[in-house]
Formats: structure tokens, sequence, C-alpha cells
């Protein structure tokens, strides 16, 4: 049985990346220092939260023994020492899915940290990503979507869910107990990758030197790219009334992620400098003041500052029709690399048949 389980809540866009693929590599040598991150490989996480998420709550079909999450379950319960789970899609569970999860571990402690970001760089960046998960919504009505955080209005409640962080907070406090939550705050534009890392050790407990801090980043599309990507959404939404299945294979890993982005230094970023942003930001930190949690770095991190940078509607149409250009090429040289691979494996199909 682990001596105690933390789980990183995320939030969305808030150096979760970063931190989980630092976890990652270091995986054996945090095993080492009597740290599990749980899972064989960090997706292995990925699909359990999503279990957990599908099922074994109120009116949802039962876990299923041998399932994702009833695996990671039984690894936790195998380590003797302290257990990480890092999945951001933990951070909006209700009280009854928080339950949950208390109930497969009723003889370990658990605790949560959630990590957190100012509000005027996650705006842009959920937009961004929401883009490159199918959003359909042009920036200035998402701007405005967030701003205005009506009752049923979709993009709202998506934005909020995850970046709600008072609430969220409250919600896994009141779970786990006040003692067993720690904010983690991302640091101001300009500090280095090791004060993120520095927080997120302290708050869950483990020496943060000697680890390589040089990893993958989740780098983000450039604001022209996320353009030419948002009219290719509505495209298919259009057509087929969502997103047809390979979205995510071909279009937002291979196209974007693994096409688009390399462009990103290239175009304009997308700017954020209003009023409305900086209040909400202000009283994100009051309530979080209030309610007294435990903070690894300063609740003032949280305070918005301008986004160097441009409005979506500034980008010329010249410019969207040369980043679809040369997302088009880069298509083409994709598909051609993959027909010259499957042709190679076909000859040697052949040479070893015959």
């Amino acid at each position: 049985m682990a001596s105690r389980l933390v789980l990183h809540l995320g939030s969305m866009k808030s150096g979760t990346s970063f931190l989980q693929n630092v976890l990652g590599r270091h995986k054996d040598q945090m095993a080492e220092r009597g740290v599990l991150f749980a899972g064989p490989r960090w997706r292995a996480q990925v699909t359990a939260v999503r279990d957990l998420i599908a099922a074994g709550g109120p009116g949802q079909p039962p876990l299923a023994d041998d399932g994702p999450w009833r695996r990671l379950v039984r690894e936790i319960d195998a380590w003797e020492g302290t257990a990480v789970i890092s999945m951001e899609f933990l951070a909006p569970r209700s009280e009854a899915k928080i339950a949950q999860i208390l109930a497969d571990f009723p003889d370990t402690p658990v605790e949560a940290v959630l990590t957190c970001r100012d509000l005027g760089r996650n705006i842009p960046a959920m937009w961004l990503e929401a883009v490159q998960n199918g959003g359909v919504t042009p920036w200035g009505q998402y701007l405005d979507s967030v701003r205005q955080r009506k009752s049923g209005d979709r993009v709202a409640r998506n934005f909020w869910k995850h970046q709600g962080i008072p609430e969220i907070a409250s919600r896994w406090a009141k779970s786990l107990g006040h003692d067993r939550l720690t904010l983690v705050t991302l640091p101001q534009p300009g500090a280095g990758p090791d004060v993120l890392w520095r927080r997120f050790c302290e708050a869950i407990g483990i020496d943060p030197e000697g680890y390589d801090l040089d990893v993958r980043a989740n780098p983000s599309i450039g604001l022209t790219s996320a353009l030419v990507l948002l009219r290719l959404n509505q495209a298919y939404h259009e057509q087929y009334g969502a997103m047809p299945p390979i979205y995510d294979t071909y279009v937002k890993h291979k196209l974007a992620k693994r096409g688009m982005v390399f462009r990103s230094k290239e175009e304009p970023k997308l700017g954020l400098d209003a009023s409305w942003v900086v209040k909400a930001g202000e009283s994100q930190i009051e309530r979080l003041q209030k309610a007294g949690h435990r903070v690894v770095g300063d609740l003032f991190d949280l305070r918005p500052v301008p986004v160097k940078g441009v409005h979506a509607d500034k980008v010329s149409q010249a410019e969207v029709l040369d980043a679809t250009v040369s997302a088009l090429a880069r298509s083409l040289d994709s598909w051609a690399e993959s027909d010259r691979a499957h042709r190679r494996q076909g000859r040697g199909r052949r040479e070893a048949d015959g």
C-alpha cells in the first residue's frame, strides 16, 4: 500500500506538459527515491483517468476490474512509498467523482496539487488549444463568452470548468480536507523552467535536484495557422455537423502539432490586454486568499499582465493564405514520406516471402 497518493490536478495550460515530461523521463530515478510515477508511461494515466471519468459513478456503468483505472489502482496499492498521478482532466471533477477516487484508496492518504496560471496568458492559450481540438468559435466571440459567463454558453462553461481556480480548489479541499490541497502558481513571464519545477517538488515533497529539465515542450501553433485551422474546423462542421473521426490523428497531431507548429516563431502572437481580464484575475486572487489554501509560489503570480501581440482580426488575408500554402506543403511532404514508408514495408515483406 502506498504511503500517500499525490494527484496533480492541472489546471490546463499551467505547465502540465512540462511537469509530466520531466516526471516521465525520470520515472526510474524517482522510483529509486521512493516515488512512483504511476503507469508504464504517462499515457496510461490519461487512459486511466478517462476510464475513471466515464464509469463507476452515480448513473454510470461499473468500472471493469481489468480496465485502465483499476490496473493503476492495483499498481499504486502495491507500492510502499509516494505515488503520483498527473492528469489535468482531474481538476474539474465533481465531489461525487472525488469521493469515488477516495473510495478506491481507503487506506492511503490522498493529497492534491493544483498548478495554476494567470488568466491573461491562459485565455489566449485556451483558445489556441480549443482550435487545435476542433473548435469553431472565432477569437472575438470566444472572448465575449469567457467575459460574460452566460448560463448555457458552451464556450464559457468549458473555459471556466478548467480555469475557475477558486471553485476547483474549494471542491477538492472540501473533499480531501483543507490541509491536503496545495496550490502551485506559475511564475510570471521571464522565469526559468526550474522555478516551476522547484515549486512543484516542494508541493509534493521531493528533492528537486538531479533532474534534466530539458524536455520536449507542448508548443502551440501561431496565430495565423490557428486562423487557417479555425476555417478548416468550420468547414468540417458545416459539412458533417462535427469533426470527422480522422480529426485527432490527422488534423490535430499531424497537421497542427507536427506541421503548423514549426511556423509559430514566424507568425504574430495572439495578444490580450483588457481591463476585465485584470478584474477577473484580481477576483480570483482575493477569493483564494480568503480561502487560505496552502500556496507554493505567490498568489500575486495570478495577477494578469498584458500579453503582447495582436488581435486575430488584424491578421491579413495574405498572411492566412501564406500559412495555408505552408500547411498544404507540409501535408504533402508528410503524405509522400508515409507512402515511401509503406512501399519500403511492402518490399520488405515480399523479400521475406520470396
